[in-house]
């Protein structure tokens, strides 16, 4: 403040309100938009360009410009389909027996090694089981007294007929001999030599005879029929006894284990002191000499492959035609079990386990449109294509349906011409596309 302003009081005051206007006429500075930037702007436009050209096209739908560098073009032919999928196969044994523990019992003897050819009823591992021996001991004793107490009823009976016998011998004896003392009798009382009583005495002990000799023979008749009822009853349950002492004896005998069939035994891992419980398994035995061949196939055949469907193996130049003997309907990890066997003479010199590449025919050739096989139809699953046009610069996707297919080409049966080209390399980086446009 100069000394002019403190000597004029309203100089201060004049002061003041020049600097209060100043302040009040300051220029405010309008924001723009970041969008309406230059910096910002351009780019901007260029990508909504970039998208409205992408997606409003002409022909419509998500378009994607690809390289002709990253795809592979096929070309839609005219020719003759071959129905067959190639198949590996593992060498496994024509046919396998399995040993189980018939009973349960502690290995006390190995007498074979895994791998060794046996021959029928060779003795591989001996068993020990001192409450199945004790259960047959007392089984054997439970049947021997059970055979002696039918032997003793079928004795009882034996005498019992054999006394029928005897008093029918007594009583016709008696009759015979009364018979002839009533005659004599009789003619001493007509002649007056005797009394009338003794006479009656002996024809009442004739009559007494001949009605017990009647009941005797009824009786008789009577236990013969119950005899040879329970005779055969008896008959029967002795058979099952025996029956039932050999199967005991068998189980016992089951503790020594024989090769049931001459072959390789398999698969054999037991060591001595090992108890085994009954039904467990041991090893097995396989046919060292004929083989088959098993394979798993892709679950996408299961209703094409059959019995009897033809195989071709080729070894060394030489093929080995097969069939399919049995297929296992039941899938695990999308694929399901095939077994073939050979129907001519199989290859030498193979071996168990040995991986085979063969051939599996499922229907005759037949002519048809076809397009090469590629990865594209694992994304799109047959129902539709990219087809490339004529100039070559653009693909559309078009609905197709495909029928068969083997390892070179599937069948066209729908939605492609011969001469047509189509992208048959993968669609996974484009596969929600409708078009695409190609670059050199």
């Amino acid at each position: 403040m100069n000394q002019q302003e403190k000597n004029n009081p309203f100089g201060q005051s004049a002061r003041v309100a020049e600097i209060s206007q100043a302040g009040m006429d300051k220029k405010v500075k309008r924001v723009r938009p970041f969008w309406k930037k230059p910096i910002i702007a351009g780019p901007s436009a260029v990508a909504l360009l970039a998208l409205a050209w992408f997606v409003l096209l002409p022909e419509g739908g998500r378009t994607l410009r690809i390289s002709s560098q990253s795809i592979t073009v096929s070309t839609v032919s005219q020719g003759q389909f071959d129905d067959f999928i190639p198949v590996r196969g593992r060498v496994t044994p024509l046919k396998t027996i399995y040993l189980d523990a018939v009973e349960g019992g502690r290995v006390d003897n190995i007498s074979v090694e895994d791998g060794a050819h046996v021959a029928e009823g060779d003795l591989i591992v001996v068993l020990s089981n001192t409450s199945l021996q004790l259960d047959v001991i007392s089984r054997e004793a439970q049947v021997t007294e059970q055979l002696n107490n039918l032997r003793t009823i079928e004795l009882a009976l034996e005498q019992n007929s054999l006394s029928h016998r005897s008093n029918l011998v007594e009583i016709n004896y008696q009759l015979v001999r009364l018979e002839r003392e009533i005659s004599r009798q009789q003619q001493l009382v007509e002649n007056g030599f005797a009394p009338v009583s003794e006479l009656e005495r002996l024809q009442d002990e004739f009559a007494y005879m001949t009605a017990r000799r009647e009941i005797t023979l009824e009786s008789q008749a009577t236990d013969a029929k119950l005899q040879v009822a329970q005779m055969i009853q008896l008959r029967a349950s002795t058979e099952q006894l025996e029956r039932n002492l050999v199967f005991a004896r068998e189980n016992l005998d089951a503790l020594n284990v024989r090769a049931p069939v001459a072959g390789r035994v398999t698969a054999f891992d037991i060591e001595i002191g090992q108890f085994l419980s009954r039904g467990e398994r041991m090893g097995q035995i396989d046919d060292p000499d004929n083989f088959k061949v098993t394979a798993n196939i892709d679950e996408f055949y299961l209703s094409r492959v059959d019995i009897d469907q033809t195989a071709v193996i080729t070894l060394r130049g030489t093929a080995y035609p097969l069939r399919v003997s049995k297929v296992y309907p039941q899938v695990r990890n999308g694929q399901f079990e095939v077994d073939f066997v050979y129907t001519e003479a199989q290859p030498e010199n193979i071996r168990r386990g040995q991986t085979l590449q063969m051939q599996l025919q499922l229907g005759d050739p037949s002519p048809a449109t076809l397009i090469p096989n590629g990865a594209f139809y694992q994304d799109t699953g047959g129902n539709w294509v990219f087809v490339v046009s004529a100039d070559g610069d653009q693909a559309i996707k078009r609905t197709v349906h495909l029928g068969r297919r083997n390892v070179r080409y599937i069948e066209v049966l729908e939605g492609l011409e011969p001469g047509e080209q189509v992208i048959t390399s993968p669609y996974t980086n484009f596969v929600d596309m409708d078009r695409l446009e190609i670059s050199s």
